[in-house]
């Protein structure tokens, strides 16, 4: 989002002087006499002292903090897609704490009440047998899942998470607009809004005595270990996504991460003998509680829906074996049906002998005979709801239909009165937003977060504010659009100092097994290694090739005639793979003008084996497992998606521009590669990475001085092919302070090649791969070296007993180094054979059984 100038907010004549509420709006900062509420006079205050310039600059914090931990959301049909950031309001909104407790005690008692009827709807069915709940209704509905009928809920609290969408009505009072009960979106947002805030403006937050969020994640986890099977010390929870293409996967590896849980996917998870487990590289763990993200009929393709690729076989009946617990409950999504509101008020007098503290918009079903003449006698003040929406079917506004379209609504409600629901028509309250270059109200939505405890329900103590960017949107209360809000809860007084640190219960041990990685984790980690590796070592050897031709006048005159220019750009096309190139058919006229081609590698999104492919290929690999990376690491791979950016979307016409975004590129993908090294924990995931970028990197340097030093060039030619080799592998320095005699072949092989102790050489890269491949699981079944360790252990023979004598001598014809070629060649099979055995051993992916119908994309999160 841009920053906006925000110079006349701050005039003279008052920060709120031109803020004028909308007309039959509840505003939650100005009253309708003009005067600005007490609870928001603090924080106008503190935004004056700062100033326009004060403003800007947090502003701009906040975008690149935003920015940088990689914090996005994708709205459906979003053209942006997964790279769509999160966009967050400098702006809070603020709610007494006085008046919260009166609105957390209503949304306790309707999480309570929600709870009571999904046991009764999954249990002995009392609501329906004494007429309080239509069974016709909700037994049609497909969120209604037989297969759980029955199914004892630990603890006896099926809705363990939720979510309530709130606005207020003209008159201030709160209103229910929508409920998330499935797996409830929002939390993690939440979250990082406050992180974010409390950052960018600290004194402001401080000062404000907001309460804070710490104590809400840590019932989370609590409530989680309690309920499961194995209790709190040996309980192990997973966060079940469906995957990186879901619209809300940042806040799935972001909760994970927070609350300490394994992120996975259904492939990475297996049923057996009744019980959940994780299949992991050396073994089967067992999973005891599932925070899932996926929408209850996508969760076991055996009971529920048979065109699932997202949950587990079998999953319905590890829970009804009483060895899994699933937050929420599967089948909870019935209690979204958009006609219970309207049964409400008396399941509350049913169930709970009080009245219901906060009201849902006056709902009506149509399916009742005095509804439905009530309905059709107020049509035009009502918006029609059809139950069984099509997609892309809308809400009806009868006042704006024509009189055709009119009467058809009319004849469908009369026809099918039971397949419609009405609700009165509400103009949702607003709130401040900065908005360009003004401070203005926009319809805002308050969601709130629940967790069941032991005793009742936490409240989180804020939630999630938004507002529409313009006054005429409306906001979908299922979805996350709009312009994001943290929500403070103001209190009088100083809040206690809370960690946002997870911390855990007394009696849980001080320290607990590692979970192993999944094969899927385990592949993309590999994947990460070797996409980085290879990035790198493609921007190096095409910085040298631009530093040789820069150094020539006439790039046509002289590319054929420099033996050291030639292989440099035959070495981009070897190491790319993007034939014809500077090799194959029509070579030569590129090797004469050989710029074109050089900028289609370097920007060209859709050109394979080019750099922006290898670094789109990294950032998807990443986000994959962005759960195991760190916030400083995840930066990196922030600035490596806007240098790739730069690259493609305003594209270099020069070499010499390209250039200056190459030169920053290389160091990001450094820190990359030196973040991974030293900030990750060396575990089976580390192990992965490495022996991908190791592998990447020999193979890599294979391919360079097979292109480079294969061909025998001229005395003078010769030693500008060992001096750009050396710059490619970084290895220059090293090369003129170990060897005095001048540029000579042996010498760049015994540098570049045999020795051990350089961590760009051939050598090293096999001799970590040795170490690594070793310490890798081997099952209990192994016996002996491995396939991948003899691959490993025979090329590191060849590279030990190879004679670099021998190498660097020209063949018959004197043309070529045919011994070099013939032992490249042989590690170029050896290297292939590694990644291959790799593949095998560790990167299978069983696949699940499944109906032959038609593979259905899910979305999966609410």
């Amino acid at each position: 989002m841009s920053v906006p100038d925000l110079a006349p907010l701050l005039e003279q004549s008052g920060l709120v002087d031109a803020y004028t509420p909308l007309p039959e709006r509840y505003d939650e900062m100005r009253t309708v006499e003009g005067e600005v509420r007490p609870h928001w006079q603090y924080v106008l205050d503190a935004l004056r002292t700062l100033g326009p310039s004060g403003i800007e600059a947090r502003w701009r914090e906040a975008t690149r903090m935003v920015r940088d931990n990689g914090v996005t959301y994708n709205l459906n049909a979003e053209p942006r897609g997964m790279s769509r950031p999160w966009e967050l309001d400098l702006l809070p909104l603020l709610i007494r704490s006085e008046e919260w407790a009166d609105l957390e005690r209503g949304l306790i008692q309707r999480a309570d009440l929600l709870n009571q009827i999904l046991l009764d709807l999954y249990g002995p069915r009392r609501l329906i047998r004494s007429g309080l709940l239509p069974a016709e209704l909700f037994d049609a509905s497909p969120e209604y899942l037989l297969p759980c009928h029955g199914v004892e809920v630990a603890g006896h609290r099926p809705l363990i998470q939720y979510a309530a969408d709130l606005t207020r009505t003209p008159d201030g009072h709160w209103r229910i607009i929508g409920d998330r009960t499935q797996s409830p979106l929002g939390f993690g947002y939440a979250l990082e809004n406050r992180v974010v805030l409390s950052r960018v403006l600290p004194s402001m937050f401080r000062d404000s005595h907001v309460h804070r969020l710490a104590g809400f994640f840590r019932s989370i986890r609590r409530t989680l270990t309690r309920l499961a099977p194995r209790r709190a010390e040996h309980a192990r929870v997973v966060v079940l996504t469906p995957g990186p293409e879901n619209e809300a996967y940042f806040e799935h590896a972001y909760l994970a991460n927070y609350l300490g849980f394994t992120l996975v996917q259904g492939g990475d998870l297996s049923v057996r003998d009744g019980a959940l487990w994780l299949r992991t590289l050396g073994r089967l763990e067992r999973i005891d509680a599932v925070l899932r993200r996926v929408d209850d009929g996508w969760c076991d393709p055996l009971e529920l829906r048979e065109d699932s690729f997202l949950g587990v076989p079998g999953l319905v009946q590890a829970v009804r074996a009483g060895n899994l617990v699933i937050a929420n409950a599967l089948g909870s999504g019935i209690l979204e049906h958009p006609a219970l509101p309207a049964f409400l008020p008396s399941l509350c007098r049913e169930l709970l002998g009080e009245e219901l503290q906060i009201p849902d918009i006056p709902t009506w079903w149509c399916g009742d005979p005095d509804s439905l003449t009530r309905v059709l006698d107020r049509l035009d003040q009502l918006v029609i709801k059809p139950l069984n929406k099509r997609h892309g079917e809308r809400c009806l506004f009868p006042e704006t239909l024509d009189a055709p379209a009119r009467a058809a609504l009319l004849q469908a409600i009369r026809e099918r009165p039971h397949s419609y629901i009405a609700q009165e028509r509400v103009k949702t309250s607003t709130a401040p937003a900065l908005i360009g270059q003004h401070l203005e109200p926009r319809p805002s939505v308050l969601r709130t977060f629940l967790t069941a405890e032991e005793d009742g329900y936490a409240v989180m103590p804020g939630g999630l504010g938004r507002v529409t960017p313009t006054n005429d949107a409306a906001l979908n209360s299922n979805q996350l659009g709009g312009l994001a809000k943290d929500v403070w809860v103001v209190a009088s007084e100083p809040e206690r100092q809370e960690s946002l640190l997870v911390t855990t219960e007394m009696h849980t041990p001080a320290v607990t097994q590692e979970s192993e990685v999944s094969s899927r984790v385990a592949d993309n980690l590999f994947w990460i290694g070797r996409y980085a590796e290879r990035a790198e070592g493609l921007v190096r050897l095409l910085r040298i090739t631009i530093f040789k031709l820069s150094e020539r006048s006439d790039y046509a005159a002289s590319t054929g005639d420099s033996c050291c220019l030639r292989s440099l750009l035959e070495a981009l096309t070897n190491q790319t793979q993007s034939f014809p190139g500077f090799i194959g058919t029509g070579a030569a006229e590129r090797l004469r003008n050989p710029v074109p081609e050089m900028l289609s590698l370097i920007s060209d999104p859709a050109r394979l084996g080019g750099l922006p492919q290898t670094l789109q290929a990294l950032g998807q690999a990443a986000y994959s497992v962005r759960d195991r990376l760190s916030a400083d690491t995840w930066r990196i791979v922030s600035d490596i998606e806007a240098h790739l950016g730069n690259l493609t979307h305003e594209a270099p016409g020069q070499l010499s521009l390209a250039l200056d975004e190459l030169d920053p590129l290389i160091t990001s993908l450094v820190a990359f590669s030196a973040l991974t090294q030293e900030n990750m924990t060396h575990n089976e995931g580390w192990h992965f990475l490495e022996i991908g970028r190791r592998l990447e990197r020999a193979a890599s340097t294979a391919s360079l001085l097979r292109s480079m030093l294969v061909p025998i060039a001229g005395e003078a030619d010769e030693n500008m092919v060992i001096e750009a080799v050396l710059g490619v592998t970084d290895s220059l320095i090293t090369y003129r302070r170990r060897y005095r005699a001048g540029t000579r072949i042996g010498a760049l092989l015994d540098l570049v090649f045999q020795d051990e102790g350089n961590p760009r050489a051939l050598a090293y890269q096999l001799v970590q791969l040795e170490r690594l491949v070793s310490e890798l699981p081997r099952g209990d079944m192994a016996v002996g070296r491995t396939a991948v360790e003899k691959h490993v252990l025979k090329g590191l023979t060849g590279i030990r007993l190879a004679e670099i004598d021998s190498m660097v001598q020209p063949d018959k014809a004197g043309a070529r180094r045919a011994a070099l070629a013939a032992m490249l060649a042989e590690l170029d099979r050896q290297s292939a054979a590694i990644s291959d055995a790799i593949t095998a051993q560790y990167f299978r992916h069983e696949e699940q059984p499944h109906s032959l119908l038609r593979r259905a994309a899910a979305r999966g999160a609410s």
